[in-house]
């Protein structure tokens, strides 16, 4: 729930950066200066990629959420019984060590989105996020019918 909550400030922080950015941009594009309406330009561009990141990354994270829920409603959600440091981290060397069991749950049955959601904690135990941000989003398609090559 912290981490929904901490992602929701950020997003409407960005929001209202994009806010401000887009009405900068606006203040330089009506000048008369062309160096100014090309930096307004650039400015309203940039706040679209911004809106843009910020949609994918919000989606993505309700849709992960969403997988997580349904396996944990279908009793096949890992039991989280590893050490932890004193930060209250799990401790990546533990987590190392049962990595190998998800990874070969996907090499037996690359299509079923429920292995590779397991994958995708497994990551993010071991403190790996860019893969388990990989590995979700692989669910997300495979549990959404799209083919994943």
């Amino acid at each position: 729930m912290k981490n929904r909550i901490a992602a929701l400030v950020m997003a409407a922080l960005l929001l209202l950066y994009l806010v401000f950015v887009f009405r900068y941009a606006i203040l330089l594009i009506v000048s008369e200066s062309g160096l100014a309406k090309a930096m307004g330009i650039a400015l309203i561009v940039l706040p679209l990629i911004g809106a843009y990141v910020l949609a994918s990354d919000l989606i993505f994270v309700v849709r992960g959420e969403r997988l997580v829920k349904r396996l944990a409603a279908l009793g096949e959600l890992p039991i989280d019984e590893l050490p932890r440091l004193p930060s209250g981290r799990i401790d990546p060397a533990e987590a190392d060590k049962e990595f190998p069991k998800f990874q070969a749950e996907v090499e037996a049955n690359p299509a079923d989105w429920k292995n590779w959601v397991r994958l995708g904690l497994a990551y993010d135990a071991s403190g790996d996020r860019r893969r388990a941000r990989w590995a979700t989003r692989r669910a997300i398609r495979l549990e959404r019918g799209k083919t994943v090559v």
